[in-house]
């Protein structure tokens, strides 16, 4: 079975020192099932490629156990399995825990890879490999493989050759490997237990709690063991956050309480509005919509058609609907509002089909590499004609008398840009998805560090 895993970073071949595995050399690692050779079909400044060839023995798995032909006649040394993961986790341990001794800011950066597997089960049909893979951001592509081709009326196998897209760091692409690989093959070679909770949990962190299928994923990795599936869903939720709702709230009012004496809580909105009626946008989604202050403000303005919120929240979204719930409406008016639970990092069908996508204070709660993920999600998979993002412009902050120096305005803040960074950010999504950017200021702008908020409206190129 043969992984191999492609970038075009520049210098693409600095990929040695992330899997530390050196490019000019072949070397071979003997594993309880077989070997494992590690060699590279390319290396070069402007793109590299480093192969994962596993030579199982299947003499070796069934050494010491009750024979049968089954055993030696079956797919396990031909396809991408539990095999290839734990092949994963022994010859490229390291860069799999996101270290790497030479360059260790390279091992956190997301980066252009490609990742092929020659053939990769697919228990569930191609719909089933593209329900895990799309929404961490990766482009799929999937050859399928009839059973036999001197028979084709045998139809298609369960077989597909898989090549998987994704700007991510390494160790990123190597958990969602090591986790995923097994869940197509819905099968292990070797008994699970309680550790394998810890495997999952430890190599899932950051994407698993979120991802859309991870019932789905946690019933199969764990081979369908409803004590332990039951176990693992339960620590997912609580690593999530143990109270997501009640500490947003509370540091949403914090932000609040700094920006209050300039109203600039209002002052984004009504700017917000008034360029969404400059685009002509009569649908719009919120995404990440909190507790639906935008939402409160076009809901009662009948030039908008139809008004949608979006948030990972279901408090928040719970207390902007007794919000809403307030205004006392005509029925016709509530008919044009919607409210959608959804991770923001992870492709939803529902984001579709809008004029207009609004991003209101909400990337600089995204961890950078998770920004990459939601920039796809919005600019190439929702593609809406005009998206509005506003987030806070980190030079002003010295003007806020109540928010000490060196502090971020909000502590589940990951980030917070200078008007230079922001730009920059803005001017690669128009090249990387056909956009083009105006900027402008909200709120009372000093010549020194600008305006408290900055705000990108983005417009869809014909």
């Amino acid at each position: 079975m043969l992984l191999t895993i492609t970038t075009t970073y520049s210098p693409a071949t600095e990929l040695g020192y992330l899997l530390h595995k050196h490019p000019d050399r072949c070397q071979s690692f003997a594993l309880s099932f077989g070997q494992a050779h590690v060699f590279y079909p390319e290396a070069n400044d402007d793109r590299c490629t480093v192969a994962l060839l596993l030579d199982v023995d299947p003499v070796k798995l069934v050494r010491g156990r009750s024979k049968s032909l089954e055993q030696y006649v079956n797919d396990r040394p031909y396809v991408a399995s539990s095999f290839m993961s734990v092949a994963i986790a022994q010859v490229f341990s390291t860069a799999l825990n996101g270290r790497s001794k030479d360059k260790p800011e390279l091992a956190q950066t997301p980066i252009p890879l490609v990742a092929k597997l020659s053939v990769l089960p697919c228990r569930g049909g191609e719909g089933f490999l593209r329900q895990l893979f799309e929404p961490l951001g990766y482009t799929v592509k999937a050859t399928g493989h009839v059973l036999d081709e001197t028979f084709p009326e045998w139809g298609e196998s369960k077989y597909f050759t898989v090549e998987l897209q994704n700007t991510v760091t390494v160790s990123d692409l190597l958990s969602h490997l090591y986790v995923l690989i097994p869940v197509l093959d819905d099968d292990k070679h070797y008994w699970v237990n309680d550790e394998e909770i810890d495997k999952l949990l430890r190599h899932g962190e950051g994407w698993l709690s979120q991802h859309p299928a991870k019932e789905q994923i946690t019933r199969r990795y764990l081979k369908r063991q409803h004590r332990l599936t039951r176990q693992a869903l339960a620590q997912l939720v609580e690593e999530d956050n143990p109270d997501p709702d009640s500490t947003e709230e509370t540091h949403a009012e914090e932000e609040a309480a700094v920006e209050k004496p300039i109203s600039l809580n209002q002052q984004r909105m009504n700017a917000v509005s008034e360029a969404l009626k400059t685009s002509n946008a009569r649908r719009v989604i919120d995404l990440g919509c909190g507790q639906g202050n935008l939402l409160k403000m076009l809901i009662k303005d009948s030039f908008f058609e139809q008004v949608t919120g979006v948030d990972v929240s279901y408090r928040s979204l719970e207390i902007a609907q007794e919000r809403l719930d307030r205004l006392r409406l005509p029925r016709n008016q509530w008919e044009r509002l919607q409210l959608i639970q959804s991770a923001l990092t992870y492709q939803d069908k529902r984001f579709s089909g809008y004029d207009a996508a609004t991003v209101i204070e909400v990337i600089e709660h995204l961890d950078l590499p998770r920004l990459v993920s939601f920039e796809r999600v919005l600019f190439e998979f929702a593609k809406p004609k005009t998206v509005i993002v506003t987030t806070p412009n980190i030079e002003y902050n010295v003007k806020f008398e109540n928010l000490p120096t060196g502090k971020l305005r909000h502590k589940d803040h990951r980030f917070e840009w200078t008007r230079s960074q922001f730009q920059a950010w803005a001017n690669k999504i128009t090249e990387k998805f056909g956009y083009t950017v105006k900027f402008q200021s909200i709120g009372e702008e000093d010549s020194a560090v600008g305006s408290p908020t900055q705000m990108a409206l983005f417009s869809l190129n014909n």
